[in-house]
């Protein structure tokens, strides 16, 4: 199933936690394993692939051990600075760099 903005948060929950289930089976980690690496409770694991609503540290915790950590840059990318800030900032690039000073 894709997630989209149609779904509701109950059922991207629950996609969210099949994919975090197939991805931690395709590691060959069990969910014990993938607990202790994550620094969270086994239950907790089991309530995250069950759907149920979790805190985001644990979701990125349980990210960062599945290696996709990385996605979270793609889901939610730094926004470009406006062009009034572009242009803000553009009189304040350095064109040169300075001699060292000598101490006296």
């Amino acid at each position: 199933m894709n997630i989209t903005p149609l779904l509701t948060d109950e059922a991207v929950l629950d996609e969210l936690g099949q994919r975090l289930k197939q991805t931690r089976l395709q590691r060959n980690l069990t969910q014990r394993h993938l607990a202790e690496e994550a620094g969270v409770s086994l239950a907790t694991v089991r309530s995250l692939e069950d759907g149920k609503p979790s805190q985001l540290v644990t979701l990125i915790r349980v990210l960062r051990v599945l290696g996709l950590l990385g996605g979270l840059e793609r889901a939610v990318p730094k926004p470009p600075p406006s062009p009034i800030e572009e242009l803000r900032l553009r009189g304040r690039e350095r064109r040169r760099a300075s001699s060292p000073r000598s101490a006296q």
